[in-house]
């Protein structure tokens, strides 16, 4: 995922590419650069590798000065972080080219270009964009007609600006799979890839849907859709402040942050995905070549990133076809054990600075794991910096301290993670690409899902009066049930403890009576019967259940039962689907006890002591 920022104005536009970029460098940070055309119609580029303070420092050393420029901040898929890899991409003296996501069939076109007398200076598929557009352009009358000939040979996602110093004060944007949108100003117009890089120039915006290319100068955007068709789009005015901790609309910062879940998870998948495959760039070539050896898995983590690892567990050992040990990073610490071969250590941490995991993987290193591989929100964390290579969740800022996003988004790597290391392991390209297609799905699925908040708000009055409750699950919803049972107690302190249901008869049916609600996450799977056998048992001693089911569960509310129909879904995404119900019921019985839902006593956001 990275950071794209445009401007077509009548003043210098470097100090507004600048601070867009910082707004957008949780998008990308390895490498940052940016191109302006000046008053003689000369590109001016300037690149740096590692944070946007490196490109700023480099323009206050040289500056740049001009009205149209483009810039990006990167995180790198393909070709290394470096600085001949950082965008913007050039050809020849006039075209610059901003890109992000993946063309697929870049090495095809790269061939293809190089036949046609291109030379290419860096390992980037962004660089045949910028040959491609230059190609077109000799047969084209138009930048605009020369971009859409481009994007009608590219396959794979893509979010672009290009700029042609022989067109001065006019950009050409495509989007296709990568999000991008336009910042209407007076006599000035603007583009990012997301509209916080823009709220210090303006807050009107145009949201630029599938398919769509536009057009855009200082007085004017037109905007084609996927069939060339001309188009209006919306201009919508944001009373979103520019600041990442503001509640916008929401009551609390925890609320706000469920409902982001859709947004963040696509963020989590954005360039990672092809049309059947899983984009196996994304942890470069030296992850490639960890996730070829790995034949066993041993994870770390703590609180909610220790039940994310364990319904990981369920996906290496079925999907993957390797061991998975998982264990709390406070434990792992001081007990001995045995090192498998070829197993690579991962640690989980939405801060990347949790002490417990941090430590244990100073230790993994004198243990002989094969390799470190960290799962982690918040780049250039201690614990990135210190693992082989990361994987980042693209969260992005999550202030309430009851985690939500960080975890759907940590399900959500994991998966893909997985996945990853499956093609090596015996995973058919069959089951690959049922991955694929139902992450895909899942951010449309998951806003669905949020349709349920005011019929979960209505359930959550039966807790007003409540001291103690029990979650249920079974397979890798048992996971699911004891992360819900954590997020309760977290924000409304009622007693909640998980059991994988089958355990029921083994000890917990001693605390079932009528004042013990019982929540049960119930998809439709192999082990609904058994589930629904479980379920009987509570009914059977008085005990009050709350049921959140798949529409074709045939679960029905009656006396002791209240059941919630939750959106279908593949089995593979299940446990992240049921995660959001759970997270909206702790919410509003939290707001019903009258508790500091965003900031619970005792608790902490990041935990950086033992």
């Amino acid at each position: 995922m990275c950071g794209i920022v445009g401007a077509v104005a009548q003043r210098d536009v470097a100090d507004i590419l600048l601070e867009g970029l910082r707004r957008l460098e949780y998008r990308g940070y390895d490498s940052a650069g940016v191109a302006i055309i000046n008053a003689n119609g000369e590109l001016q580029r300037e690149r740096r590798t590692g944070k946007v303070s490196e490109l700023a420092d480099a323009v206050a050393q040289n500056p740049l000065q001009g009205g149209t420029g483009i810039a990006h901040t990167r995180w790198a898929t393909h070709g290394e972080p470096n600085e001949r890899n950082a965008h913007p991409h050039v050809s020849g003296d006039h075209i610059a080219v901003v890109h992000n996501g993946i063309i697929e069939n870049h090495e095809t076109l790269r061939t293809f270009l190089q036949a046609e007398g291109f030379v290419f200076t860096s390992d980037t598929d962004t660089e045949v964009i910028a040959h491609l557009v230059s190609l077109e352009l000799k047969s084209s009358d138009s930048l605009l007609v020369a971009v859409q000939k481009a994007v009608a040979r590219l396959e794979g996602a893509y979010g672009m600006v290009v700029m042609d110093c022989n067109d001065t004060e006019r950009l050409v944007v495509a989007r296709s799979g990568s999000p991008l949108v336009i910042g209407l100003g007076i006599g000035e117009h603007f583009i990012a890839s997301d509209q916080l890089a823009l709220f210090p120039v303006t807050r009107r915006f145009m949201f630029l849907e599938e398919g769509d290319v536009a057009e855009v100068t200082r007085t004017q955007v037109t905007v084609l859709d996927a069939s060339g068709n001309p188009v209006e789009r919306d201009a919508r005015e944001s009373d979103v402040e520019h600041d990442a901790g503001d509640k916008g609309p929401y009551r609390h910062y925890m609320l706000k942050e469920i409902h982001e879940q859709p947004e963040a998870i696509a963020n989590t998948l954005e360039g990672r995905l092809g049309e059947h495959q899983l984009n196996l760039d994304i942890l470069g070539k030296e992850g490639q070549e960890i996730l070829n050896k790995t034949r066993a898995v041993q994870i770390v983590a703590c609180g909610t990133s220790y039940h994310a690892a364990m319904v990981a567990r369920y996906w290496f050992e079925e999907l993957a076809g390797i061991p998975c040990r998982v264990e709390i990073a406070s434990e792992f610490r001081y007990r001995k054990f045995f090192v498998p071969d070829d197993c690579l250590f991962v640690t989980i941490s939405q801060s990347g600075e949790t002490a417990d995991t941090l430590a244990a993987l100073k230790l993994a290193k004198e243990l002989g794991y094969m390799a470190s591989l960290s799962i982690c929100n918040v780049p250039g964390s201690s614990m990135v910096r210190e693992s082989d290579i990361a994987l980042m969740t693209r969260a992005g800022a999550e202030i309430g301290v009851a985690s939500t996003k960080a975890f759907t988004t940590q399900l959500t790597a994991l998966l893909m993670l997985v996945t990853a290391i499956g093609r090596h392991t015996g995973m058919t390209p069959e089951q690959e690409s049922h991955v694929v297609s139902s992450l895909r799905n899942l951010p449309h699925i998951l806003k669905n899902t949020l349709a349920l908040s005011d019929d979960i708000e209505a359930m959550a009055e039966a807790f007003a009066d409540k001291h103690h409750s029990l979650f249920l699950g079974r397979g890798s919803q048992y996971p699911i049930a004891m992360e819900g049972a954590l997020k309760l107690k977290e924000i409304s302190y009622i007693h909640a403890e998980a059991y994988a249901a089958g355990e029921l008869k083994h000890g917990p049916l001693a605390l079932i009576d009528n004042d013990m609600p019982v929540i049960v996450v119930a998809p439709n799977n192999d082990l609904l019967e058994k589930l629904k056998s479980n379920m009987e048992e509570v009914r059977a001693r008085g005990g009050q259940l709350f049921v959140f089911a798949d529409k074709h569960a045939k679960l029905k509310n009656g006396e002791g039962v209240s059941v919630l129909p939750v959106e279908e879904a593949p089995e593979i995404i299940a446990p992240i689907l049921y995660t959001i119900p759970l997270q909206l019921l702790s919410y509003y019985v939290a707001i019903i006890k009258g508790t500091d839902v965003d900031q619970p006593r005792n608790l902490a956001k990041s935990v950086t002591v033992e």
